[in-house]
Protein backbone atom coordinates (compact mmCIF):
# COMPACT_ATOMS: atom_id res chain seq x y z
CA UNK A 1 0.00 0.00 0.00
CA UNK A 2 1.54 3.63 -0.68
CA UNK A 3 1.53 5.47 1.72
CA UNK A 4 -1.12 8.15 2.29
CA UNK A 5 0.15 11.63 3.88
CA UNK A 6 -2.82 13.37 6.34
CA UNK A 7 -2.45 16.88 7.69
CA UNK A 8 -4.65 17.88 10.66
CA UNK A 9 -5.12 21.20 11.30
CA UNK A 10 -8.21 21.46 14.11
CA UNK A 11 -8.56 23.34 17.43
CA UNK A 12 -6.56 20.48 19.26
CA UNK A 13 -3.38 19.96 17.15
CA UNK A 14 -2.16 22.68 14.24
CA UNK A 15 0.57 20.80 11.22
CA UNK A 16 0.00 17.64 12.33
CA UNK A 17 1.05 15.19 9.73
CA UNK A 18 1.00 11.29 9.70
CA UNK A 19 1.24 8.59 7.61
CA UNK A 20 -1.55 5.92 6.92
CA UNK A 21 0.32 2.69 6.00
CA UNK A 22 -1.86 0.12 6.40
CA UNK A 23 -5.69 -0.83 4.39
CA UNK A 24 -8.39 1.17 6.08
CA UNK A 25 -9.64 -1.49 8.89
CA UNK A 26 -7.46 -4.19 8.43
CA UNK A 27 -4.22 -5.48 9.16
CA UNK A 28 -4.60 -4.67 13.11
CA UNK A 29 -2.31 -5.97 15.95
CA UNK A 30 -3.04 -9.71 17.13
CA UNK A 31 -5.63 -10.16 19.17
CA UNK A 32 -7.36 -6.69 18.69
CA UNK A 33 -10.76 -7.03 17.41
CA UNK A 34 -13.30 -4.09 18.33
CA UNK A 35 -16.68 -4.76 17.82
CA UNK A 36 -17.54 -1.22 15.91
CA UNK A 37 -16.06 0.75 13.53
CA UNK A 38 -15.33 4.51 14.15
CA UNK A 39 -18.56 5.09 12.12
CA UNK A 40 -20.72 2.82 13.72
CA UNK A 41 -19.72 4.32 17.21
CA UNK A 42 -20.65 7.80 16.15
CA UNK A 43 -23.50 7.03 14.98
CA UNK A 44 -24.90 5.17 17.61
CA UNK A 45 -23.99 8.03 19.70
CA UNK A 46 -20.13 8.04 21.74
CA UNK A 47 -19.27 10.61 24.24
CA UNK A 48 -21.98 13.08 24.33
CA UNK A 49 -21.67 13.71 20.77
CA UNK A 50 -19.41 16.67 21.50
CA UNK A 51 -15.98 14.75 21.24
CA UNK A 52 -14.88 14.63 16.96
CA UNK A 53 -17.33 18.14 16.00
CA UNK A 54 -14.44 20.47 15.23
CA UNK A 55 -12.38 17.73 13.22
CA UNK A 56 -14.28 15.84 11.09
CA UNK A 57 -11.78 17.12 7.84
CA UNK A 58 -9.42 14.21 9.04
CA UNK A 59 -11.88 11.30 8.42
CA UNK A 60 -14.49 10.28 5.90
CA UNK A 61 -17.31 12.31 5.65
CA UNK A 62 -19.80 8.85 5.79
CA UNK A 63 -18.35 8.95 9.24
CA UNK A 64 -20.30 12.26 10.19
CA UNK A 65 -23.42 11.94 8.21
CA UNK A 66 -26.06 10.68 10.23
CA UNK A 67 -24.01 10.60 13.31
CA UNK A 68 -25.29 11.56 16.77
CA UNK A 69 -23.30 14.63 17.48
CA UNK A 70 -23.47 18.00 19.41
CA UNK A 71 -21.58 20.83 18.28
CA UNK A 72 -22.27 23.16 21.50
CA UNK A 73 -22.09 21.05 24.15
CA UNK A 74 -21.27 17.66 25.87
CA UNK A 75 -25.14 16.27 25.67
CA UNK A 76 -25.11 12.72 27.38
CA UNK A 77 -29.05 12.33 25.40
CA UNK A 78 -26.83 11.73 22.18
CA UNK A 79 -25.62 8.68 23.58
CA UNK A 80 -26.78 5.37 22.87
CA UNK A 81 -27.61 4.48 26.25
CA UNK A 82 -28.73 8.25 27.46
CA UNK A 83 -26.18 8.38 30.39
CA UNK A 84 -22.68 9.98 30.77
CA UNK A 85 -19.96 7.76 30.54
CA UNK A 86 -17.22 10.19 30.12
CA UNK A 87 -14.41 11.28 32.10
CA UNK A 88 -13.07 15.31 31.16
CA UNK A 89 -10.32 15.22 29.98
CA UNK A 90 -8.21 17.01 32.36
CA UNK A 91 -8.64 13.30 34.24
CA UNK A 92 -7.45 11.98 31.21
CA UNK A 93 -4.10 14.16 31.30
CA UNK A 94 -3.67 13.72 34.84
CA UNK A 95 -3.41 10.21 34.73
CA UNK A 96 -1.03 10.48 31.92
CA UNK A 97 -3.22 8.26 29.70
CA UNK A 98 -2.76 10.84 26.47
CA UNK A 99 -0.17 10.02 24.06
CA UNK A 100 0.97 13.88 22.63
CA UNK A 101 0.23 12.84 19.17
CA UNK A 102 -3.49 11.80 20.36
CA UNK A 103 -4.82 14.80 22.51
CA UNK A 104 -8.29 13.72 22.39
CA UNK A 105 -7.50 10.19 23.56
CA UNK A 106 -8.19 6.69 22.97
CA UNK A 107 -11.19 7.47 20.53
CA UNK A 108 -8.81 9.87 18.52
CA UNK A 109 -6.03 7.29 18.47
CA UNK A 110 -8.54 4.17 17.64
CA UNK A 111 -10.10 6.69 14.57
CA UNK A 112 -6.42 6.69 13.25
CA UNK A 113 -5.54 3.08 13.50
CA UNK A 114 -8.83 2.14 11.71
CA UNK A 115 -7.94 4.47 8.91
CA UNK A 116 -4.42 3.32 9.22
CA UNK A 117 -1.92 4.85 10.90
CA UNK A 118 0.55 2.59 13.04
CA UNK A 119 2.18 4.64 15.73
CA UNK A 120 4.95 3.64 18.62
CA UNK A 121 1.37 4.27 21.23
CA UNK A 122 -0.42 1.12 19.52
CA UNK A 123 0.57 -1.49 22.07
CA UNK A 124 -0.38 0.51 24.71
CA UNK A 125 -3.38 1.65 23.39
CA UNK A 126 -4.87 -1.89 22.66
CA UNK A 127 -3.94 -3.15 26.22
CA UNK A 128 -5.87 -0.57 27.63
CA UNK A 129 -9.04 -1.90 25.38
CA UNK A 130 -8.35 -5.11 26.16
CA UNK A 131 -8.40 -4.39 29.91
CA UNK A 132 -12.46 -2.85 29.53
CA UNK A 133 -13.43 -6.30 29.22
CA UNK A 134 -13.52 -6.88 33.18
CA UNK A 135 -16.91 -4.92 32.45
CA UNK A 136 -18.29 -7.71 30.17
CA UNK A 137 -17.82 -10.24 33.15
CA UNK A 138 -20.00 -7.83 35.10
CA UNK A 139 -22.47 -7.30 32.87
CA UNK A 140 -23.12 -11.47 32.18
CA UNK A 141 -23.11 -11.43 35.61
CA UNK A 142 -25.12 -9.05 37.03
CA UNK A 143 -27.55 -8.29 33.34
CA UNK A 144 -30.03 -10.84 32.05
CA UNK A 145 -28.52 -11.64 28.37
CA UNK A 146 -30.53 -9.31 26.42
CA UNK A 147 -31.46 -6.79 28.82
CA UNK A 148 -29.61 -3.62 27.67
CA UNK A 149 -31.42 -1.53 30.19
CA UNK A 150 -29.39 -2.80 32.88
CA UNK A 151 -26.24 -1.12 33.61
CA UNK A 152 -26.13 1.49 31.34
CA UNK A 153 -23.43 3.21 32.02
CA UNK A 154 -21.25 0.43 32.10
CA UNK A 155 -22.70 -0.26 28.68
CA UNK A 156 -22.13 3.31 27.37
CA UNK A 157 -18.77 3.21 28.44
CA UNK A 158 -17.85 -0.16 26.33
CA UNK A 159 -19.39 1.44 23.61
CA UNK A 160 -16.60 4.30 24.05
CA UNK A 161 -13.99 1.24 23.74
CA UNK A 162 -16.03 -0.03 20.76
CA UNK A 163 -17.05 -2.87 22.74
CA UNK A 164 -20.68 -3.24 21.74
CA UNK A 165 -22.68 -4.80 25.15
CA UNK A 166 -26.22 -5.06 23.40
CA UNK A 167 -25.00 -8.63 22.27
CA UNK A 168 -24.88 -10.13 25.81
Amino acid sequence: MKKIKITVNDIMQQGYVYFLTAPEGKNFYPGFAPDLTPMEMLHLGVFGGKYMTDCAAEFPKEWFDGARLCAHRHDPDTNCFGVNASQPLSVWRQKGWIYQEDPRGWFQWYCRYWRGRRCPDDERQIKRWKAMTRHIGHLRKDCAAGDVSCRPKQRQALMHWAYDSRKL
